[in-house]
């Protein structure tokens, strides 16, 4: 092969390689940007199995759990809660505040978002803590129901 055309057809492969992680890239930029978590506002917030009150009822989420919003229909979300259940609920039933539930069997949470800082209390799998901050790499700020505040590593909770 010529070096010339060597050198055109590295020039092509390289436009094509910078143009498909430009897209891949753009993809990935959209779905993170696209990732919207709410909170259920409603002591008691019906779960249906589609966008109507005419529809199966799946479950009852109580006040505060965290959902991730996945599609938004006339007044109605399809959320997916922490175990990646996937349910239609009216959007009046959510909150733009921001909870985060426990995600392994006893999480830690510590006076600042660092493991050798005071350990201030642990929180069982299951229990919501309310986000506070999410600034801290790897760590989110939370306040527990009873009002204690600390620091959990993201990876022991989920909807931040």
């Amino acid at each position: 092969m010529r070096r010339s055309s060597l050198i055109k057809s590295f020039c092509v492969s390289s436009r094509v390689n910078f143009f498909l992680a430009s897209i891949l890239l753009s993809i990935s930029s959209y779905a993170v940007a696209e990732m919207e978590y709410f909170s259920i506002a409603e002591n008691a917030a019906v779960m249906y199995d589609a966008p109507s009150l005419k529809a199966d009822k799946l479950y009852v989420a109580s006040l505060y759990l965290p959902v991730e919003a996945v599609v938004n229909v006339d007044g109605w979300v399809k959320v997916r809660d922490s175990s990646g259940s996937l349910a239609w609920v009216e959007k009046r039933m959510l909150s733009q505040q921001r909870y985060v539930v426990v995600i392994v069997p006893l999480a830690d949470v510590y006076q600042s978002a660092d493991t050798n800082s005071e350990l201030i209390f642990q929180a069982e799998e299951n229990i919501v803590l309310e986000l506070l901050d999410s600034e801290h790499r790897g760590w989110v700020k939370v306040r527990h129901l009873s009002g204690q505040v600390g620091y959990v590593k993201i990876n022991q909770v989920w909807g931040s």
